[in-house]
């Protein structure tokens, strides 16, 4: 796996300070969608380059009918290719600019994905009883994205900790409540642009300069306003990037 994890340089550290003086969408709004793409692999989010809208509703990847524009990773090699390295994202945001970003799941983070006003609601729930809520990201096609510590990924496969919430690619349909994006999975990284109307985006509610928490420390807050909002979650993409044509 190329990813570089660690300590963080002045330079990485200055990043952070920057993001911490501007909201999200003021950074994006200042030609920072590089310094947005270093800041989060700064803080251990190993990105890969993916897909982009292409005239409105289409996906830039040559595929008819692609079922998940603009959302899936350029390469069927993204979980090796995923990285964290300053030089190899640098040259990926300026070879290609109009490229969206993912980032890998199940190796330094998770991500707990709700519908958006289930989100909402868990996420003020949080702030109000002091919890340490970590970066979380807004999708304007009605979803929240919390990141989280991974559970890990331990040698012993017998010791993994299987969960029925756990969410993959192929799997997109199957968690149309809260999605728990863990190994083997991966989720768009702001600033990203969705298909569709003018101005569709997944960008920054609290940015990467937060720390990851304990994904359990969120879980009983997510679930239960998951369960307040059953049925209210705008219809979202059916199937997700297959693994194979």
């Amino acid at each position: 796996m190329s990813a570089t994890f660690g300590g963080r340089t002045g330079r990485q550290g200055k990043l952070s300070q920057w993001l911490l003086g501007r909201r999200p969408k003021e950074a994006a709004e200042e030609g920072g969608r590089e310094v947005l793409l270093l800041a989060a692999a700064a803080a251990g989010l190993p990105l890969a380059p993916a897909a982009h809208p292409s005239d409105g509703y289409r996906c830039s990847c040559d595929r008819v009918g692609c079922p998940t524009p603009a959302r899936h990773p350029v390469s069927f090699a993204w979980q090796t290719q995923s990285t964290t390295d300053r030089s190899q994202i640098e040259r990926w945001a300026r070879h290609q600019p109009q490229a969206n970003f993912i980032t890998a799941t199940g190796m330094v983070h998770d991500v707990l994905d709700v519908p958006l006003e289930a989100g909402r609601e868990a996420l003020e729930r949080l702030l109000g009883s002091g919890v340490e809520v970590g970066p979380v990201a807004e999708s304007d096609d009605g979803r929240m994205l919390f990141f989280t510590l991974t559970r890990g990924t331990p040698e012993d496969e017998d010791e993994w900790w299987p969960c029925e919430l756990d969410c993959h690619p192929e799997t997109m349909d199957e968690h149309p409540g809260l999605r728990w994006h863990c190994r083997g999975s991966y989720v768009l990284v702001p600033p990203a642009r969705l298909p569709g109307d003018e101005g569709q985006r997944v960008r920054w509610l609290r940015g990467p300069e937060h720390a990851l928490p304990d994904p359990l420390t969120l879980l009983e807050a997510l679930t239960d306003a998951c369960a307040r909002h059953v049925g209210a979650e705008p219809g979202h993409q059916g199937a997700a990037w297959p693994l194979h044509h």
